[in-house]
């Protein structure tokens, strides 16, 4: 199902010209108009789903299979030295389109695009509570 408002659903399925670097029955991916790097990409449903929570498992397996595919083919293309592959949940992870997508962000040496964090340490209690909330 499409969702009439919907920007992400209106590029995935033609209605809305974008740079279409891959497209199937299922997917469509495009080239992001705001790219990190040269050849950032997205990989959009067809369908919609507002995040990986909505989305069937059939459908999962088909996304990362695809940037699988289309990671390998950003190497050999645009001759980058890695890639990421980025997938966002809800606005605190930096969701900001609520249309599942894949971002495909390929990577150069010294490129400038920072996917970091400022990594903290794992105290006892947290790690305590958290074993316990998955043995629940």
């Amino acid at each position: 199902m499409k969702e009439e408002k919907c920007i992400f659903c209106k590029l995935a399925n033609g209605e809305i010209p974008s740079a279409t670097i891959y497209e199937n029955e299922d997917f469509r991916v495009i080239l992001d108009l705001n790219p990190a790097t040269k050849g950032h990409a997205l990989i959009l449903p067809k369908e919609h789903f507002a995040n990986i929570f909505e989305m069937p498992e059939e459908w999962e397996m088909k996304a990362f299979a695809l940037a699988k595919k289309m990671g390998a083919k950003m190497m050999e293309v645009l001759k980058c030295d890695g890639f990421n592959v980025i997938q966002n949940n809800g606005a605190a992870a930096g969701q900001t389109v609520f249309h599942f997508h894949i971002h495909l962000i390929p990577r150069y040496e010294n490129d400038g695009a920072g996917i970091t964090w400022v990594q903290k340490t794992l105290s006892e209690e947290d790690k305590k509570e958290i074993l316990e909330g998955f043995r629940a």
